[in-house]
């Protein structure tokens, strides 16, 4: 579905979320229900993902810390977002990824945070 997109814009979230909730069916995994949320935060806003995320047992998993982060920096809770970003870069041992998990954290600390 992404590459058949034009542009990021215009990616079908919809179809995504449909895609999703077929693999959910017959997968049904934390990690499927992770990857839905962020189909449901694009379709529906970061609220409803953030409640499909929340009670999710991926404490262990840094995708999981990042998009929590990513939903509640899009909610305004950058605080927060700050704690789960560092939690994402505590448990990847992928050191670029940590330093831009971190770069996230430093840019959520700038005047313009969220903007």
């Amino acid at each position: 579905m992404h590459s058949d997109a034009a542009s990021a814009a215009e990616t079908d979230w919809p179809q995504i979320l449909q895609l999703y909730d077929h693999l959910r069916g017959l997968t049904p995994t934390p990690l499927v229900a992770l990857n839905r949320a962020v189909a449901v935060a694009e379709g529906l806003g970061a609220e409803a993902a953030l409640t499909l995320v929340q009670p999710l047992a991926l404490d262990h998993y840094h995708l999981f810390h990042a998009i929590r982060a990513d939903l509640l920096r899009r909610l305004g809770r950058i605080m927060e977002a700050m704690a789960a970003y560092e939690a994402a870069a505590a448990r990847t041992s992928n050191a670029a990824e940590r330093a831009r998990l971190r770069g996230w954290i430093a840019g959520l600390r700038t005047p313009a945070a969220g903007a």
